[in-house]
Parts: C-alpha cells; sequence; structure tokens
C-alpha cells in the first residue's frame, strides 16, 4: 500500500488526528502528513501512505493556497478566534477597497514574517506554544516566505455596532507561511488590530479541495477493498520535474545506486524523476563539473 491520500482535514481535528485515525483504518503505521493545519483550519491535508512518505517534503516543498476571511478592530493571544481578545479598536468607518488592496499588496512578494507565539515552531528544544502556554515570552526567529498572491475578494461587512470590518481574501503562499500571521500584519498596515477569522486550505500538494476525499470515504474504500479510486501514485508530488523512462540495464544500475553519465540520462535538467516499467523509482540530480547523474532520492527499489 504506497502512494499520497489528497485527505479532506475536518475542523476539530489535528493533522496527528488524522494520521492517527488513517494508520487504524489502513492497519499501517507508515503514514505522514504534508504541513500541519491547525485545529480550527479545514481544507486540502495530502497523506502518504507507504514508501510514498519519502516524497513528503516534495509535497510540503509545493506552494499552498488558502480561502478565509480576517477581521479587523480588535487583536486575540492566538492571532485567531480560538484565543483570548487582547485588543480592541472600533472602526467609525469601514476602510475602502483601495486602502485594503493596497495594504495587502504590502504583503506579498519575498517577505519577512515572525511566527506567532502559539505556533508548532521551536527554540531552544521547546515549541512556541510551551512558552505561551506557560506565560513566558522567548525572541522567535523571523523567516523568510513567498506570498505569490494575496487578493481580497470582498471589500467586507462593516459592523458599526461591534466596530469591525470582516474581509473575505485568498492567499497563494509558500510552505512555512503562517496565514494568521499575515491577518495581522495587515491590520497592522492599516493601523488598527486584527485577527484571522476563518481559514480553508483550498490546494496544497498539488491537490485541489475538488479532489479531497473524507476519512468515511477512505473507511468506505478500504472496507471495499480497493483504495485505487482515492490512493494517487507519488508521481503527484513530483510533476515539477521531467521524467525519463529507464531501460532495463539501466534501472539494474540505478537500484544500485550507479552514477549515470548525461548522455544515458538524455537530459541537461538538474534534477530528473526516473521511471521503470510505468512507476517512479528515484530522484537523480545533475553534477555539472563531473557531467553525470547522482542518486538524489531512492523511493523503491522493486
Amino acid at each position: 500500500m504506497n502512494g499520497i491520500i489528497p485527505l479532506y482535514k475536518e475542523r476539530g481535528l489535528t493533522s496527528f488526528d488524522c494520521v492517527a485515525k488513517l494508520r487504524h483504518i489502513l492497519h499501517t503505521k507508515k503514514v505522514g502528513h504534508s504541513g500541519t493545519l491547525d485545529p480550527s483550519v479545514d481544507g486540502v491535508l495530502p497523506i502518504c501512505i507507504g514508501s510514498a512518505t519519502k516524497v513528503v517534503p516534495y509535497l510540503m516543498g509545493s506552494g499552498k493556497i488558502y480561502r478565509g476571511t480576517l477581521t479587523l478592530g480588535l487583536a486575540t493571544t492566538t492571532e485567531d478566534l480560538d484565543g483570548d481578545v487582547i485588543d480592541r479598536q472600533p472602526l467609525t468607518t469601514a476602510f475602502t477597497a483601495d486602502q485594503l488592496i493596497q495594504a495587502a499588496a504590502a504583503l506579498t512578494g519575498t517577505i519577512q514574517q515572525t511566527p506567532p507565539m502559539y505556533s508548532a515552531v521551536k527554540v531552544n528544544g521547546r515549541k512556541l506554544y510551551e512558552y505561551a502556554r506557560a506565560g513566558e515570552t522567548v525572541e522567535r526567529p523571523t523567516r523568510t516566505i513567498t506570498v505569490t498572491r494575496f487578493d481580497l475578494t470582498t471589500p467586507g461587512d462593516f459592523d458599526a455596532e461591534q466596530g469591525t470590518q470582516t474581509v473575505a481574501f485568498e492567499i497563494a503562499c509558500s510552505k512555512g507561511t503562517y496565514v494568521r500571521t499575515l491577518a495581522v500584519d495587515l491590520g497592522r498596515q492599516l493601523g488598527v488590530p486584527a485577527v484571522m477569522a476563518s481559514l480553508t486550505r483550498i490546494k496544497s500538494g498539488g491537490f485541489t479541495l475538488d479532489q479531497a476525499v473524507t476519512l468515511d470515504e477512505v473507511a468506505a474504500a478500504m472496507a471495499a477493498e480497493d483504495l485505487s479510486p482515492i490512493l494517487r501514485p507519488i508521481d503527484y508530488a513530483l510533476t515539477q520535474y521531467p521524467h525519463v523512462a529507464l531501460s532495463e540495464r539501466l534501472w539494474g544500475l540505478v537500484k544500485n545506486g550507479v552514477f549515470l553519465d548525461q548522455a544515458q540520462v538524455g537530459s541537461t535538467e538538474p534534477i530528473v524523476a526516473l521511471s521503470y516499467a510505468g512507476a517512479t523509482k528515484c530522484l537523480y540530480q545533475f553534477l555539472p563539473e563531473k557531467q553525470q547523474y547522482k542518486p538524489l532520492k531512492m523511493f523503491a527499489v522493486d
């Protein structure tokens, strides 16, 4: 049993909850997810089964797309609505679409981001949320992220009584991006507190929301002894690399880790996916100084 399941993670479950449930359903321990989703966030969570766990880093490296809402006028400890309110600044008028678009533009491109205190980022061997729950503060390292797109889809709903404005958005970003922090930073650009109100991941690892399956659907497929409709091959994580089909002779060399000459591979790409008998077996990386390809990642040797 090897492949990738594009799971729909429901709200209220942790990513590890999903892994644990799938281990039980599929009767296998070799299960890994590709990118944590907070319990309050739903959406696409690609899950790797069996030897496909080796492609987790490649799934995580692909871009992600989120759709959600943020609320201007208040802030919380966790940067989403699960936390305690720590700041309020009632709005007297709504921000215009132009003001919102300009603020989002300042957060687009390659930028620096400081992860929230309520996150799983480790500092000195402890997760930040462990410091936060203990009432401690610690210096947080910044990280470089890329926000390809930060679209504010509507000017939002203005609540004059509460002094808040809720805005819908869609974000395309790199791995390691905290979308709730982007919501807070958008408010900072506008000079008001802000919080992420809701979030759904609509694309991850090349899978879209309409391709995702529920835990119940996985259980039903397992009961029917037919996972083919939901278990995708590892190639779904490797579409960015050119594929080269190997002869039986070359596969005999590759499965033993032998370097290949450029002429044998027939490519000049930095990284190629090598396949045999219709299945992707490994990634090979080009060494310009030797004009050879060397093993980068082996997925299967049978």
